[in-house]
């Protein structure tokens, strides 16, 4: 489910400069946002994935094109605002992006209403439900809460990657996967994430309130902690020859590779390693641009796992 999803224009310069003109490269347009990246990532891998996203005004026709074209499938539902465009700056010169996001739309309390219906009715046929991406501006902070007990006595398992104002009210309900990103952590424990111990702590917190039954804390280019009620699991990131490019998909691509293998048999402590090599084979492309699944199977061997006991 992308709540508010882009349309994402990259392109490339030379060098950003404040003076003149910087003249960038013949710009490519694809559409964005955390849900319809998590679709891309899983049909890449080969699995099947139904994106499901807010769509308004004439952004919202393109983005519809955009997907049609791509052949990515997905459910739009219509709002009163304006899909968002967002704009992502590759810069030769350091290998730097840079990625500018506008707020997005608001949504009225029909708009709400709507796409809870539409949410429920298609993840209830699935076995999995993805929710991430940022929120719309003003949604009401238990919209997440509502989509997670809707479906609480449909055995659909919640993976969830979303924001702390939206995050804190799902923590009375019990999902299957949280991941946290560094932010997002932050923000709930109150600690800034910068190491291991870190984000173990964090993955405690959920654990201990009861709020998931495994969780993921990402910790940029170090990696990533999964933590499941008996173990946490060290997952350090593979070395990128060339460095990194950018991280606009990175979180998207860990949670496609994550959701792909546990529908695959995997155990949650080897999706998560293959989510590691899947962000980190994004990070080392540039703009929007996701990994290649050859890439993660090469980097996954580089992936290291270090268990140690959980004692809540």
């Amino acid at each position: 489910m992308t709540i508010n999803p882009t349309v994402d224009m990259s392109m490339v310069t030379t060098r950003l400069t404040s003076g003149g003109k910087n003249r960038a490269q013949p710009p490519t347009v694809q559409a964005g946002g955390g849900g319809l990246n998590v679709a891309r990532g899983i049909r890449a891998l080969g699995g099947s994935a139904l994106a499901v996203h807010t769509r308004g005004g004439e952004t919202g026709r393109y983005l519809d094109r955009l997907l049609d074209e791509e052949g990515i499938a997905h459910r739009g539902v219509d709002i009163d605002g304006d899909t968002r465009i967002a704009f992502v700056v590759g810069e030769e010169w350091t290998g730097h992006s840079y990625h500018v996001v506008p707020p997005g739309p608001e949504l009225t309390a029909t708009d709400e209403r709507r796409l809870l219906e539409v949410i429920v009715e298609e993840a209830a046929r699935c076995r999995y439900l993805v929710l991430t991406g940022s929120a719309t501006p003003r949604l009401r902070e238990n919209f997440c809460a509502d989509i997670v007990g809707s479906l609480a006595t449909t055995g659909v398992r919640v993976v969830l990657d979303i924001t702390a104002p939206q995050l804190r009210k799902v923590l009375t309900e019990e999902v299957f996967l949280i991941r946290l990103d560094r932010e997002t952590a932050a923000t709930l424990t109150g600690t800034p994430i910068e190491s291991f111990d870190d984000a173990r702590a964090a993955n405690d917190y959920l654990l201990e309130i009861g709020a998931t039954e495994h969780a993921i804390t990402t910790v940029g280019p170090l990696g990533a902690v999964y933590s499941s009620p008996e173990a946490h699991y060290e997952l350090t990131a593979p070395a990128l020859v060339h460095g990194p490019r950018s991280d606009a998909c990175a979180g998207d691509s860990l949670v496609a590779a994550v959701t792909y293998r546990l529908c695959a048999g995997d155990s949650c402590e080897q999706a998560c390693a293959f989510g590691v090599a899947a962000a980190a084979a994004t990070v080392a492309l540039p703009g929007t641009e996701m990994f290649a699944p050859s890439d993660v199977e090469t980097l996954l061997t580089d992936v290291h796992r270090t268990r140690r006991p959980r004692r809540a």
